[in-house]
């Protein structure tokens, strides 16, 4: 780009990492792509990109706003007051960064910064990455110039007009070189001769997942398959206590996986939580699926997310009340069937966007 000086973009947001995650993919394609840019996040206080995004190298602000409670909470009174003083902040940081465009990621500071940036004039891009679009994104599409969306038929939330369908930026590296498998295999202590089956619920775990396999582990003791179980820190005691006495030698149960893209290679069948940055990762990897989908999330938008996937059979959908009885079952039978495995494969593949933060990027540098 020819420009005297540097191109400044806001990206705002966060809360969980599905929203932090994407968002720093997308400063970092931004920093690739052009040497003449400079970001600035903004989020809320105490969250999880207050951490995360100065770890990977970018100043971010800290809003005191904070979500509202869908029930009667004396929580709410606050609500009003840190929302108050988050877009007075939000006022102050575009006043004194002068933005040439603010991207918004979703989660509670999304909100205040880009309200403050199209109140001036700024334009505004919003990243959603649901299937279902969240009440504060579609409240800011009336003003936003663009919207990338990582589904089909979102023009049921949003101007079909400002609609870019880009995916969701996903971490890099994810699938790594066939002849590294059986380095993986060693990684993890697990057996060269017999099917993975791979659960991951993040690092905090999932309780409806964790509990499926601790009603099952007998089952699963006595199949001829073998399981890597991510259970999250806070679950990480009683899942190794039930373990110990259920004397099973096919479970190994670690608390959190680093290095996420070698459990991914080992795996034969996956069984996982359907918040969309998860499933944007689960399309590149390319193997079959079992999406429990949390109903513990805003407008149970996990829900929405693994339907997109299971009505086009590029996934297996089972809803978190019929998951400790069904589970069990439905993985090992699955594990068995090679034909189904190979449709469910081919099917989220094709699903897979590779380049979804060259394509946002691409629309950022449209509007400066």
């Amino acid at each position: 780009m020819n420009r005297e000086k540097k191109y400044r973009v806001i990206i705002g947001g966060g809360g969980t990492g599905g929203h932090v995650f994407p968002a720093i993919s997308i400063a970092n394609a931004l920093c690739d792509s052009d040497d003449d840019v400079q970001i600035l996040f903004v989020g809320a206080k105490g969250k999880l990109e207050t951490e995360k995004v100065p770890e990977a190298g970018y100043e971010i602000k800290g809003l005191p706003v904070a979500g509202f409670q869908r029930r009667l909470t004396w929580k709410n009174v606050t609500f009003f007051f840190k929302l108050m003083k988050s877009l007075s902040m939000s006022r102050k940081i575009i006043k004194e960064f002068k933005p040439d465009v603010v991207v918004g990621v979703g989660g509670y500071a999304s909100g205040p910064i880009l309200k403050a940036a199209g109140r001036r004039g700024i334009p505004t891009l919003i990243q959603e990455q649901n299937s279902y679009a969240g009440v504060t994104n579609k409240l800011l599409s009336a003003k936003a110039a663009k919207i990338c969306v990582a589904y089909e038929g979102m023009d049921k939330y949003f101007p079909a007009e400002k609609i870019i369908l880009t995916g969701n930026p996903t971490r890099q590296n994810l699938v790594l070189p066939a002849n590294k498998k059986k380095a993986s295999i060693d990684h993890f202590k697990l057996d060269q001769g017999k099917k993975v089956v791979l659960l991951i619920g993040g690092s905090l775990g999932a309780r409806t997942l964790n509990e499926s396999i601790l009603s099952g582990i007998e089952k699963i003791k006595e199949s001829n398959i073998q399981l890597l179980w991510q259970c999250g820190s806070y679950y990480f005691s009683e899942a190794e206590k039930a373990l110990k006495e259920s004397a099973a030698q096919n479970i190994v149960l670690v608390p959190f996986i680093k290095e996420m893209n070698k459990a991914f290679q080992v795996a034969d069948v996956i069984i996982s939580r359907a918040g969309a940055g998860t499933i944007s990762e689960l399309c590149i990897v390319g193997k079959p699926v079992i999406l429990v989908p949390s109903p513990n999330v805003a407008e149970d938008h996990q829900t929405s997310n693994a339907k997109s996937l299971s009505t086009q059979q590029a996934a297996v959908l089972i809803a978190d009340k019929d998951a400790k009885e069904d589970l069990v079952n439905e993985v090992i039978a699955l594990v068995g069937d090679s034909v189904r495995k190979k449709n469910l494969s081919l099917n989220i593949s094709k699903l897979a966007i590779k380049d979804s933060a060259q394509r946002i990027i691409k629309e950022v540098k449209k509007l400066v």
